[in-house]
């Protein structure tokens, strides 16, 4: 069947469409003049460690409404002049699943840090990061974050 000049069928069977589902997160730093930087001591199974806030792009969401959303439900804070930063992946979880997070970062933010029930939220100086445990490639979205 063809509708819109595409053909359902024929992309149905075309074996070279056939990808991994991708789910896509978003993580952000805000950052202050000072040199300290958010993040989030998570306390989940799934992602232990200090990682920087963030969470899954909902189903039509923009990126940049679900990066406010979800630093808003996560932190407390209002968070604008988003700069992007570029992306991290994963695709070896054994889930036959491709994790996509785009990475923002932002010195812009208004209100107060609220607790969080996936882990403690703070500020922190790069100097300070070795007295916590790591989420996995914590460093790598640092660097990129940086």
């Amino acid at each position: 069947m063809i509708q819109n000049g595409i053909n359902k069928e024929f992309i149905k069977n075309d074996k070279s469409h056939n990808q991994k589902i991708t789910k896509l997160t978003i993580m952000c730093m805000v950052y202050k003049k000072d040199g300290s930087f958010l993040v989030e001591n998570r306390l989940k199974k799934d992602w232990p460690g200090l990682t920087f806030p963030g969470g899954h792009v909902e189903d039509n969401e923009l990126i940049i409404d679900a990066v406010i959303r979800e630093m808003k439900e996560e932190t407390g804070l209002e968070v604008s002049n988003l700069e992007p930063k570029g992306y991290i992946e994963w695709n070896e979880f054994g889930d036959n699943v491709r994790h996509l997070a785009m990475l923002f970062k932002t010195m812009s933010y208004k209100g107060e840090l609220k607790p969080s029930k996936e882990g403690e939220i703070f500020f922190i100086k790069e100097k300070d990061i070795e007295k916590y445990p790591l989420s996995n490639d914590f460093l790598e979205i640092y660097k990129k974050l940086k």
